[in-house]
């Protein structure tokens, strides 16, 4: 178990790894991409020719690992960059403040 001085570093360290784990799984999902497409192009060359299927997959997951990417590299073109971060801390001094109110 990590030992952490206050509860903001414990925080901070959730965080990061919850973003190296999905920056992570976007490799894998990448990679999976990279060798899985491949082998439905020749299958599908191989076996039905006259028609090309594989654009279908090929582009359907290719949009998701766009989102997937997006998701995990933290580009937001909505909110902007810092928007959750500005947003959980937030979230954080309202409950701190809330607490001592109910505390005073």
């Amino acid at each position: 178990m990590n030992n952490f001085n206050n509860p903001e570093e414990e925080l901070k360290y959730r965080q990061t790894k919850k973003r190296v784990r999905e920056i992570r799984n976007f490799y894998y999902n990448l990679a999976c991409y990279c060798i899985i497409i491949p082998v439905l192009i020749v299958i599908n060359l191989v076996f039905v020719p006259q028609f090309h299927w594989f654009y279908f997959s090929m582009t359907g997951w290719g949009i998701g690992l766009i989102f997937h990417a997006i998701s995990a590299f933290g580009y937001n073109p909505i909110f902007g960059k810092n928007w959750e971060e500005r947003k959980l801390k937030a979230f954080m001094e309202e409950e701190k403040n809330r607490r001592n109110n109910l505390n005073n």
